[in-house]
């Protein structure tokens, strides 16, 4: 996995900003779900990839344990599919239009529906209560691209948990719009994986700054909490320990 602390000098900031380092280190399981982005053989097998990120494998046992934590607490798991169709053409000509028709044709060979390429990597430990979900663009929650936001309102969710390839795009992409659809937003540091070490930390501590949390998969799972377990006057959800930086 890729190494990364939270370098102090981003501490101190989030802390003045947000009166702690991690707002986002309680949460109730019930309220909370882990969003799994595009941990698909299109990004993960080099045969097959039009995007490869060799560190996506490397995360895979750590996302198992955050998915298998927050299930049996109570909380839920969704596993997104990049997905690729012919309304990318007109609807996100843009995206389409910044890559050379090679580039186009290898992304879509990936991941069109029922390719192989879009399939979730097999490793991943999917079970019959998880939701699965197709995405179209790079956020799964921008509007467009797929149900997860109206699907996650209406189980009750408030606080998603983002892990998944690659860090500074399709995760970060989703955390920053989760967070500004007003869903309470951690980004799991060593649940998620870029093409390099800085990318990742770079998007990693951009999030931190000003949208939301950045915990890891222990710190996640250390904070899952039954809002009965709450002290009187916190929320589930809200830190109450100015603690040690990770």
């Amino acid at each position: 996995m890729h190494p990364f602390t939270i370098p102090p000098a981003i501490a101190a900031r989030v802390v003045a900003r947000c009166g702690t380092v991690h707002p986002f280190a309680r949460l109730d399981p019930r309220r909370t779900a882990l969003v799994v982005v595009d941990m698909q053989n299109g990004f993960m097998r080099a045969d097959i990839s039009h995007a490869y990120c060799d560190m996506a494998q490397h995360v895979v046992p750590a996302i198992n344990k955050l998915a298998g934590a927050l299930r049996t607490a109570g909380g839920q798991v969704v596993w997104i599919q990049n997905t690729f169709d012919s309304r990318v053409e007109t609807e996100w000509s843009v995206m389409q239009d910044m890559v050379t028709p090679e580039a186009r044709a290898r992304r879509a060979a990936a991941m069109s529906d029922g390719t192989e390429g879009q399939k979730l990597w097999p490793g991943l430990d999917v079970h019959p209560v998880d939701q699965v979900v197709k995405k179209y663009r790079y956020s799964a929650f921008i509007q467009g691209s797929s149900a997860l936001p109206d699907l996650l309102r209406a189980a009750g969710i408030d606080t998603v948990l983002i892990t998944g390839t690659v860090t500074n795009v399709c995760c970060e992409s989703s955390a920053r719009d989760a967070m500004m659809l007003n869903f309470r937003t951690v980004m799991v540091s060593d649940g998620c994986a870029a093409v390099t070490d800085e990318e990742h930390a770079a998007s990693l501590i951009a999030f931190h700054l000003q949208f939301g949390d950045v915990l890891t998969v222990e710190e996640c799972i250390a904070g899952l909490v039954r809002t009965n377990d709450v002290p009187p006057g916190a929320r589930a959800g809200e830190a109450v320990d100015k603690g040690a930086v990770t």
